[in-house]
């Protein structure tokens, strides 16, 4: 059973928040494509696009931010 394009980017998804959890600085993106053994580009549309996350100072972080993260 062959996997449609959107099952195979749900399950990337799924397995780089899962990484991304364990990690407490996340790494820049070639660290983490390594870890989830997946392309830096496709790292980087899902952090940006999918998780809505945004580079700082090397970091990706939430764009918006909760009221405890602002504490």
């Amino acid at each position: 059973m062959s996997l449609t394009k959107r099952d195979q980017d749900g399950q990337q998804q799924a397995e780089l928040k899962k990484t991304l959890q364990t990690f407490v600085k996340l790494c820049v993106k070639r660290s983490i494509a390594e870890q989830v053994n997946i392309d830096r580009e496709t790292v980087r549309k899902i952090l940006t696009e999918d998780l809505d996350m945004r580079k700082v100072c090397a970091k990706m972080v939430p764009k918006e931010l909760t009221k405890e993260q602002k504490q």
